[in-house]
């Protein structure tokens, strides 16, 4: 099968403009929530939601932090060769604060689960939401549902969906690829 295009460039711009003023809606001025971005891609759509929330807003405030979740994950240790972890950045408290959870991909729910584990050494929030770009709902492992989703994608086992970001592809779009046999 031939990749497929869920989101070109253009949709994705509108789609991240939309969640964003999905975000104003429900967080007004941001003095009590923050942003997360979960390591590694789920950073890309969060420095891309920030850098907006911050331009729509006005405010230059709005905590935001990119976080690692490498070693909280329940299946590091099957893994052939050794994991590099990423770096996490979060110079403030989660304690008692609204926060935003954003990935790019919610498929099994295992990441989230690692990044809810992983963000607790920062302090108990009063309440955690999920954003997502792509919500692939079929094949959920844990009971992991986002609260703001740019597109939902309903594939099979064998596709797989990429986010392709300008920083690291070369191209900003959201694709359906076929799994090769050595892929799954």
């Amino acid at each position: 099968m031939q990749p497929r295009v869920i989101l070109n460039s253009r949709q994705l711009e509108l789609t991240i403009n939309r969640l964003c003023r999905q975000l104003i809606e429900n967080h007004d001025d941001f003095s009590n929530s923050v942003l997360i971005g979960l390591q590694p891609r789920g950073v890309f759509l969060a420095q891309r939601i920030y850098h907006l929330l911050q331009e729509m807003t006005g405010c230059d405030t709005i905590d935001f932090g990119q976080l690692d979740i490498t070693f909280f994950r329940d299946d590091f240790r099957r893994r052939n060769s050794p994991l590099i972890p990423n770096q996490t950045t979060i110079d403030f408290l989660v304690e008692n604060k609204k926060v935003v959870m954003i990935d790019d991909v919610l498929y099994t729910g295992r990441t989230i689960r690692a990044g809810l584990d992983a963000m607790l050494a920062f302090g108990r929030p009063a309440g955690v939401e999920l954003l997502v770009l792509i919500d692939r709902r079929f094949r959920r492992h844990l009971p992991i549902q986002p609260d703001y989703t740019g597109k939902t994608v309903d594939s099979v086992i064998s596709e797989r969906v990429d986010v392709r970001w300008e920083e690291t592809d070369g191209t900003n779009e959201v694709i359906l690829n076929s799994l090769k046999k050595h892929d799954e």
